[in-house]
């Protein structure tokens, strides 16, 4: 309980409540008859005299006056009389003069005649009186009474009122914003609906009005992470075409926040009209997102009024949507509602909560007066006030005094009023629910300690939990990959987690993975230059950058020239140089070498008055780090004293931090493809010879004389600082760039299978894609659309001139026009050619060799990978079947099928990254840091599939456990130099382990649309059988046809 409200038998000074707070109010006498045939007098002067006449006597007499006289139906009477234009301006000229005098207790009154000064709008005679009339009642009643006003306005606002009244009403919603903002959003859920219908109005001067009303009322909407799509929702009030796409863009948002009556009383409408949606995925969408919007609603009662409208419509679905995914996402949704709905049952409607406010005011009335009618119209108005203070939560003393006081004083004296309140806000504090506050269990100074949720669409991430952090800690925040790491760090610098303090009270900086790419161009120091927050200047930035290791050559590059290691520890140079209260570090090591880790270390251990919030998945750094280490648990974050290796003591389930093999998670790659001629796994697929490469525009040679190879069974380990040249070997290895001297030779059905240091450049022109979508999309011709892009398949300028060269056959020139097809020739294959000008029947096969020598390599490599397809080496591109191999890879079909990529956490990303290169079978894995963004668990389960894969991998990690736990072989590079160790390169096909014949046949093989390629052996025929073939061909050569003697086998 507050402490001003505990304060007991406190004298308050109640005189500048109202004037007219006085006892024993003597009622004058006044001829009412005569005044009210006076206030339809057609003469305007004496209409006013009555009216005055009116007002004075209330303000002689308060309540009595108006119960003693039953002005309010003398008015309502005159006001609506259909005969007598003079009528009705002398009773609303009473009501503007009643409500000028600004008799608190009079309140009720104006309640009571409120329906027909909103009809009077709508009398041209009257607008201009009725107009002042309403603001003054506005201006005399008391803000609590805002759930009044608005039962007044829903009245105003039926079908049958005329476009004036409804006008009135839609205008009052401003003043109720402005003045009485905390008690109108007690009955917010009941008004955005009733708006969203007028919004529909056939005037046109209504339907702008309704949505000036309704974007104001929206501007209470105290709910950050929706703030920014409020003018869709809008929108899609009257643009039902437009439901879809903001289904999407909600589905996507991150969610700090509880969910409030106002965001559930905005979102149900946009829901419900989701349900309705022909596509399932909006429908299904639509249903998680329920499920989850009603999973961070803490007082059951709020989502009370909301359940039998989502109820239905989830009903519908189920029983009508045939997907059997989309119909178990809503039967969790029912789930969730039917808890919620059984966890109102014990919780008091709105109604009960009046009710039972209503009896505790009478009880204590009770002791002081005995009630009769007129009381019970002043105690009925006060406890509709109490109410609206108790469901606003408002339990200030002056609250309770301004609604009890002046209502109440004319019945009683002072003294006992005073008193009055004071019990009843007690009695009703006492009813309502108090907040639990947290122990202090740790000394030291806090820079936060809050409570709070977090969740986006489709998975809710924390609930209520939470977040205390101390000067000087440094904090490792561990959790399964996709239970909102990084998403928590974004959400306390954009401001959006509740009662943490903001950028005015504490300085709080994020290190994120990569730097912007529109930053690319700009050159190092201005990077940090150029910083907003920084108040330094060049010469003192040049000073630090240097201090951190940059040489000068180095800072006058550009930020896209920088390897990814030293991109990474620009970011965190000018982190640090903005002296933070709290840095967040999410996966600081990234790209650093074991050096640069080691400096990082030491210059976070030195932060003594700087607090740090690390995510990293190296335990080695997090051991050397961390104080404490606050985790995951249970949707809420649980702090632990001591390192990682400290916290794994205390929760042995949480060892996946730290072994790689005690991970539950596994992933699965599928077998790779058959390649003709490899019969044992130490045969060479791929080689590198004499391999020179300078970057176009550098002075500086960045290879030199590379020569390696790899086979199935390689497992190799690249390793070397940062800037040696590993990222540049692998992009030559893949075809991402040519050499400029010497050979990269690989196998002509060889697939790779390419995981980039920037993963993310892969789908980052897909962000509004499904991940299902993506892979769709990428494979939808049957080759990887991605290959189409890499340089060894682009044909140049020079070699276009080179391949339309005649060439001399069988004594003719011809012109190459295409290359249409393929088939073995011993040890190689050779190729039939279609030429310019020339029938099919012209067609020539040459040898491989022969077309390489005319130009016709990477010509010859399309055909490759298109008589890949054609053999049923590709995949069934469906749904279901991209959704159980993405599940493969540890991306759930919530996320693989029913999530846009821009969504999805950094790990899940390279989740999708990883498996969509999987997807054609590859012989090679090549990963260029695929610890990056990876949580431990993950990390185990990518170990353990690439343990059991079948192809060969080639790896850049600086995360050295990761690899020594995989490696047998390892390039190390320095100087653009390479140095291998540990391998074992044959020539022809080895000695090693022999690949088993058959298990490409015995594997089903699928055409594009997911329809089985039948691969039946052919029967041995007998001798006999043999024989009666063999006349058989005979008689057909001796009628003329064409026979081949190998017919049978073709």
């Amino acid at each position: 309980m507050p402490a001003v409200v505990a304060q007991q038998n406190t004298a308050i000074d109640t005189a500048d409540l109202k004037k007219s707070l006085v006892q024993n109010v003597q009622v004058p006498q006044i001829d009412i008859n005569a005044i009210v045939k006076n206030l339809s007098d057609a003469n305007a002067e004496t209409r006013q005299a009555a009216a005055e006449e009116v007002a004075n006597a209330v303000k002689e007499g308060a309540f009595h006056t108006i119960y003693k006289y039953e002005l309010a139906a003398k008015l309502n009477t005159l006001m609506k009389s259909k005969k007598s234009t003079n009528a009705r301006q002398g009773g609303v000229a009473t009501v503007l003069a009643i409500a000028e005098v600004k008799e608190a207790s009079a309140e009720p009154f104006y309640f009571e005649v409120l329906d027909s000064i909103y009809e009077l709008h709508a009398d041209k005679a009257s607008q201009e009186k009725a107009t002042a009339a309403l603001a003054a009642i506005l201006a005399a009643v008391n803000p609590a009474s805002a759930r009044l006003i608005v039962k007044a306005q829903f009245l105003a606002l039926e079908n049958s009122r005329k476009w004036q009244t409804k006008q009135a009403a839609l205008q009052t919603y401003e003043w109720l914003v402005k003045n009485a903002p905390s008690y109108f959003l007690t009955i917010i859920e009941d008004v955005l609906p009733v708006l969203s219908e007028v919004m529909w109005d056939t005037k046109p001067e209504i339907r702008s009005a309704a949505k000036t009303a309704i974007e104001t009322v929206c501007t209470l909407i105290d709910n950050k992470d929706i703030e920014k799509f409020i003018p869709a929702v809008i929108h899609c009030i009257t643009n039902p075409e437009e439901v879809p796409e903001t289904i999407h863009l909600v589905g996507a948002t991150t969610f700090v926040q509880e969910v409030q009556a106002p965001t559930l009383a905005l979102m149900a409408p946009l829901l419900i009209r989701g349900l309705k949606e022909r596509e399932t995925a909006i429908r299904r969408k639509s249903a998680l997102i329920i499920d989850n919007m009603c999973k961070l609603v803490e007082q059951p009662e709020i989502a009370a009024p909301f359940i039998p409208k989502l109820l239905p419509g989830l009903q519908k679905v189920q029983d009508e949507v045939a997907d059997p995914e989309c119909r178990e996402v809503v039967k969790k949704a029912f789930v969730t509602l039917n808890k919620l709905s059984k966890d109102c049952e014990g919780v008091d409607t709105v109604e009960a909560k009046q009710a039972k406010t209503t009896k505790t005011l009478e009880q204590l009335c009770d002791k002081l007066f005995a009630r009769d009618n007129e009381q019970e119209t002043l105690i009925q108005y006060v406890s509709n006030l109490a109410a609206t203070l108790t469901l606003a939560r408002d339990f200030e003393p002056k609250s309770w005094n301004a609604a009890v006081i002046p209502y109440l004083c004319i019945l009683t004296d002072k003294k006992a009023t005073e008193s009055l309140a004071e019990q009843f806000l007690t009695t009703c504090y006492e009813a309502a629910e108090g907040k639990i506050e947290h122990e202090d269990d740790d000394e030291g100074e806090d820079l936060c300690n809050c409570d709070f949720s977090l969740a986006y669409g489709a998975k809710i991430l924390l609930n209520r939990a939470n977040l205390r952090l101390k000067r000087g800690r440094r904090y490792g925040l561990c959790g399964p990959n996709g239970s909102g790491k990084s998403t928590l760090m974004r959400a306390i610098v954009n401001g959006q987690v509740e009662g943490f303090p903001d950028r005015t009270q504490l300085k709080t900086v994020y290190v994120e993975h990569d730097i912007d790419a529109s930053e690319a161009d700009i050159v190092v120091v201005d990077f940090v230059v150029n910083d907003a927050e920084l108040n330094v200047t060049r010469e003192e930035v040049v000073k630090a950058l240097t201090d951190f290791g940059f040489p000068a050559e180095m800072q006058a590059q550009s930020v896209g020239s920088l390897s990814g290691g030293w991109k990474m520890k620009l970011a965190l140079a000018r982190a640090m140089l903005l002296n933070a209260d709290i840095l967040l570090l999410d996966e600081p090591t990234n790209h650093l070498d074991v050096v640069n880790v080691a400096w990082l270390e030491n210059y976070l251990n030195g932060l003594e008055n700087v607090t740090s919030m690390v995510v990293s998945h190296d335990s080695g750094f997090l051991d050397n780090v961390c104080t404490h280490i606050i985790h995951y648990e249970r949707f809420k974050l649980r702090r632990y004293k001591g390192n990682l290796s400290e916290f794994v003591k205390k929760v042995p389930a949480a060892a996946a931090y730290y072994d790689l093999g005690a991970a539950e998670m596994k992933f699965k790659f599928p077998a790779p493809g058959f390649l003709e001629g490899v019969k044992t796994k130490e045969k060479a697929i791929l080689k590198m010879q004499k391999v020179n490469f300078t970057y176009p525009g550098s002075s500086k040679q960045q290879l030199y004389d590379i020569s390696m190879q790899c086979s199935l069974g390689s497992r190799v380990a690249v390793i070397g600082p940062n800037g040696a040249g590993k990222s540049t070997l692998i992009k030559l290895l893949c075809g991402e760039m040519e050499p400029d001297s010497g050979v990269v030779w690989r196998h002509p059905n060889l697939r790779i299978a390419y995981v980039a240091q920037h993963a993310f450049h892969h789908i980052e022109s897909h962000l509004d894609s499904t991940p299902n979508e993506y892979i769709q999309w990428r494979y939808a011709t049957g080759e990887d659309r991605e290959e189409l892009d890499k340089v060894h398949r682009q044909i140049n300028e020079e070699e276009e001139k080179e391949m339309s060269k005649v060439q001399v056959i069988d004594g003719q020139k011809r012109v190459v026009d295409s290359i249409v097809g393929r088939r073995k020739l011993k040890q190689s294959y050779e190729y039939e050619v279609s030429w310019v000008n020339c029938s099919s029947v012209d067609n020539t096969w040459l040898p491989r060799k022969t077309l390489e020598d005319m130009g016709f390599a990477k010509k010859l490599q399309e055909v490759d990978a298109a008589e890949a397809a054609k053999l049923g080496l590709n995949r069934p591109l469906t749904r279901k079947e991209i959704e159980k191999h993405l599940e493969d890879v540890g991306l759930e079909a919530e996320f693989g099928t029913h999530s846009r990529i821009r969504g999805l956490s950094g790990g899940q990303k390279v989740k999708l990254v990883i498996g969509a290169a999987m997807w054609n079978k590859p012989h090679m894995l090549v990963l260029d840091e695929p610890t990056n963004y990876l949580d431990r668990e993950s990390l185990g389960a990518l170990a353990h599939a690439i343990k059991e894969f079948e192809g060969g991998v080639v790896i850049i990690t600086h995360n050295r456990q990761f690899s020594e736990a995989l490696c047998k072989e390892v390039w190390a590079v320095d100087n653009g130099r390479l140095t291998p160790s540990g391998h074992n390169w044959v020539k022809g096909q080895g000695s090693g382990p022999k690949i088993a014949e058959g298990d490409e046949d015995a594997e089903p093989k699928f055409d594009a649309m997911g329809n089985l390629i039948k691969n039946e052996k052919k029967k041995k025929l007998s001798a006999s059988e043999l024989r009666k073939k063999k006349k058989d061909r005979m008689a057909r050569r001796k009628r003329g046809e064409e026979v081949f003697s190998d017919e049978d086998d073709l």
